[in-house]
C-alpha cells in the first residue's frame, strides 16, 4: 500500500508544470514594446501609431489600477491577454501572442496573492504593467 502512494505521488509531481523564473518587468517591457505598443503606445497610454485604425480605442493601461480601486487587476489582465476573455477590437483574441503560447510557463501574482499561470512572456507584460500603475 505504501508503494503506491509514492507511485501516485510521484505521479502528481510528474505531471505538474514546470515554472519559469518569477515575472520580471523588464523583460515583459520588451515583449510589451515588440508586441503591444503598435497599439496601446510606448508608453502604454493607448496612442500606438495604430490606434487610429481600431474600431475601439486601446485603454490607457497605466491607469488600470486606478479603475479598479487602487488594486491592479492582474486576473483580468491576464485573461485579455492570452484570450481566455475575447477582445472586441482585436475580433477574438490577442492575435499577436499565439506565438507565446508555445513558450514555457510562468506565473504572477494575482490581486489576491493566488498564482496566475500563463506562458512566461505573458507573465512578464503583466508584471511590466503593474509596474507602471499610476
Amino acid at each position: 500500500m505504501r508503494a503506491l502512494g509514492v507511485i501516485l505521488g510521484l505521479t502528481v509531481v510528474a505531471a505538474s508544470p514546470v515554472l519559469g523564473a518569477p515575472a520580471d518587468a523588464e523583460r515583459g517591457a520588451e515583449v510589451f514594446a515588440q508586441n503591444c505598443a503598435v497599439c496601446h503606445g510606448i508608453e502604454a497610454r493607448g496612442d500606438g501609431p495604430m490606434a487610429r485604425a481600431l474600431t475601439v480605442v486601446p485603454p490607457d493601461l497605466t491607469a488600470l489600477a486606478a479603475a479598479n480601486e487602487g488594486v491592479f487587476p492582474a486576473a483580468f489582465v491576464s485573461i485579455r491577454i492570452d484570450g481566455r476573455s475575447s477582445v472586441v477590437s482585436h475580433g477574438g483574441e490577442m492575435p499577436l501572442f499565439g506565438r507565446l503560447f508555445g513558450m514555457p510557463d510562468g506565473a504572477v501574482a494575482s490581486e489576491t496573492g493566488q498564482p496566475i499561470i500563463t506562458a512566461q512572456p505573458i507573465a512578464d507584460v503583466i508584471e511590466y504593467l503593474r509596474s507602471i500603475q499610476e
